[in-house]
């Protein structure tokens, strides 16, 4: 495979600038982009900074408005390859604007697509939550993500096994990638699935109007 590789690259609400959650999430795809490199894939990676669609975030979730930033942003995940997706840690659970972004994406859009996960917390009280919760939000939006996760508690980043895990992380996103799984799955099972009218960016479409179904709908005979 010799084709751009466009990264959908996750971050989110921090009180510092740059966060650590933030530089968790560069270091993997920095990584990735290096090791898609030396087999030929030309890497584009974007950055969807969370904090500020916050206000869009929220609008979205009380009145279903979509602004023209947040759709945007939910545009480049649709596009992405891959996303790697990291988010703090607050108790005991995923930040409430990385989950609340989420739940305001169409159910379809990110179908088939290969997902790094990521957290960062103050303490390692907290490593479970990547496993126990993130991975069940991305089962649920029919991604498929890398047997990998990471979590990075303060003492984490000085650990040389850190680094290691981040470059398992990084080769087994590749490895997806280069395998080309997000394109059969779309392409060969799309129409396996069950999808919700008006998600994925219409490209739930591809509708079968020589249905036995369709021929009721229009009052001819099954």
């Amino acid at each position: 495979m010799n084709a751009p590789f466009d990264g959908g690259h996750l971050s989110d609400a921090a009180t510092s600038d740059p966060s650590t959650t933030t530089m968790l999430a560069n270091r993997v795809a920095d990584k990735a982009a290096a090791i898609a490199a030396q087999r030929g894939i030309e890497v584009a990676i974007d950055v969807i900074d969370l904090r500020a669609l916050a206000g869009d975030v929220t609008a979205a979730l009380v009145s279903q408005h979509v602004s023209p930033a947040l759709q945007a942003a939910s545009d480049v995940m649709r596009e992405a390859d891959a996303i790697v997706a990291s988010t703090p840690v607050y108790k005991a659970g995923p930040s409430g604007l990385f989950t609340a972004f989420f739940q305001v994406l169409d159910n379809d859009l990110l179908i088939g697509t290969p997902v790094a996960l990521a957290a960062t917390a103050g303490s390692p009280r907290h490593a479970l939550v990547v496993d126990d919760q993130l991975r069940g939000l991305f089962s649920y939006l029919r991604t498929i993500t890398v047997p990998t996760s990471l979590f990075a508690a303060p003492d984490d980043w000085n650990d040389r096994g850190f680094s290691g895990r981040i470059e398992r992380t990084a080769t087994e996103l590749v490895a997806l990638i280069d395998g080309g799984f997000r394109e059969a799955v779309r392409g060969e099972a799309w129409g396996a699935y069950q999808h919700s009218y008006g998600s994925a960016g219409g490209t739930e479409l591809g509708i079968d109007l020589d249905s036995d179904l369709m021929r009721l709908a229009t009052g001819g005979r099954a």
